[in-house]
């Protein structure tokens, strides 16, 4: 079975069902401490877990409002200083009815219809390059108008593909270590998503899910040879595209590795010489809330991409470190309750689970490293904090499905059903 195999991989010993004790104590909870009822009150919820990713989203809306405040004084925006707050708050309620909506739903019913979430996505990714359906901005067409909400379905791509990949794994269990019956089909379905969301371009998107397809499939079982050749095939890939496709990706690349240069500090190094400088004036403890100067107009789209750096000017050293504990200790948390449902022989759920600690704890560490200089410059936000309606719903409803796999997998230790 495929459950056995993943608890050898996932290196856990966590006993079997009648060895209760030990996958409780991985849950945090006692069994001297159990409630004698079943089914109430707030410890079903991991409520450590639901308060990290609530200090995230706070410290994003106060980092939003004071990156964007000062855009009212662009001649490109015209708006009020409230303006991007506003927006950011009204996606902030869409995403907290998406999360709860997400937690209602079992996993069971996840799983039933994750092939028709994948293809729904699918039709979306298409749609967008449809003149006329698709919304484009700064050379890029990534939106669906719905009039009062821009969509952008390659952040909703996300979660469909750690659900559909997830679900891709348990009905081909028995073929993991196979490259057409076991790759075969979701590595094409994953091509075709890259190729489709590389044309609107978003390189970012498409690299990042990719990387969820594969994490996945590797937690899954996937043999390490298949993963080792498709991630040389992938760099190969990758570095074709950066050779002979647009020549702004071969410029990023060379502004990357010297972007004081006076050839790249005012082009394709701009946004990463003022977020080193605005990191550089934080300091340990910041130049104060508010108190940033790279947010006057020099750092591009700060309030989206480069928020971090806005965090490291006005609350220094300290604050970075504050925002990584955080992820940190989400990812793990995330990785945690995979291995309790894999104990639990629920490995659709596990796989979720980890899937979505997979994604987030990429795409954090892909957005800091842009920011501190570490990686190219890439156009992913920062999870559950960088403006930006889409990616704020799809990672709140996402957290909505941890937590529910979280809520199962404490039902059964109790003794009741998922």
């Amino acid at each position: 079975m495929l459950s056995r195999w993943f608890r050898r991989r996932q290196g856990a010993g966590f006993g079997d069902r009648r060895g209760g004790a030990s996958v409780l104590s991985l849950a945090g909870l006692g069994t001297a401490g159990l409630p004698a009822r079943a089914g109430r009150g707030l410890d079903r919820f991991d409520r450590p877990l639901a308060m990290v990713v609530a200090a995230l989203i706070l410290i994003g809306v106060v980092m939003v409002y004071s990156a964007s405040i000062s855009l009212a004084d662009s001649p490109r925006y015209n708006v009020s200083p409230t303006h991007f707050l506003t927006r950011h708050l009204a996606a902030l309620a869409a995403a907290l009815v998406a999360a709860a909506a997400a937690l209602s739903v079992p996993l069971a019913t996840w799983q039933r219809f994750a092939p028709l979430l994948f293809l729904g996505c699918l039709l979306l990714l298409v749609a967008v390059l449809i003149p006329g359906v698709g919304k484009g901005a700064l050379g890029a067409r990534r939106w669906i108008s719905l009039g009062f909400f821009n969509l952008q379905p390659s952040e909703l791509m996300k979660l469909a593909c750690v659900l559909y990949a997830a679900d891709f794994t348990v009905r081909k269990q028995d073929h993991m270590h196979r490259f057409w019956k076991g790759f075969g089909p979701l590595g094409l379905a994953m091509l075709m998503i890259a190729v489709l969301v590389g044309r609107q371009p978003d390189l970012g998107a498409a690299l990042m899910l990719m990387v969820i397809g594969m994490g996945i499939l590797f937690l899954g079982g996937l043999s390490l040879r298949l993963c080792i050749a498709v991630a040389i095939i992938g760099i190969a890939g990758l570095v074709a595209v950066i050779l002979h496709g647009a020549a702004f990706r071969l410029e990023r690349i060379e502004a990357y590795i010297d972007p004081f240069a006076p050839q790249h500090a005012y082009a394709k190094g701009y946004q990463l010489t003022h977020s080193l400088i605005a990191f550089g004036r934080g300091e340990w403890f910041g130049v104060g809330l508010g108190g940033s100067v790279e947010k006057l107009h020099y750092l591009t789209e700060a309030h989206t991409d480069f928020i971090l750096a806005v965090i490291g000017e006005e609350l220094g050293l300290v604050g970075v470190l504050t925002v990584i504990v955080l992820f940190y200790w989400l990812v793990k948390r995330a990785f945690e309750i995979g291995r309790q449902a894999v104990a639990l022989e629920r490995t659709f759920a596990g796989l979720v689970a980890q899937g979505i600690g997979l994604w987030i704890g990429v795409q954090a560490f892909v957005n800091m490293g842009v920011a501190t200089g570490l990686l190219p410059t890439k156009g992913l936000t920062l999870p559950f904090m960088s403006y930006g309606g889409s990616a704020l719903v799809a990672t709140v409803a996402a957290i909505g499905v941890l937590l529910r796999v979280d809520f199962e997998n404490r039902e059964l230790m109790r003794g009741g059903r998922a």
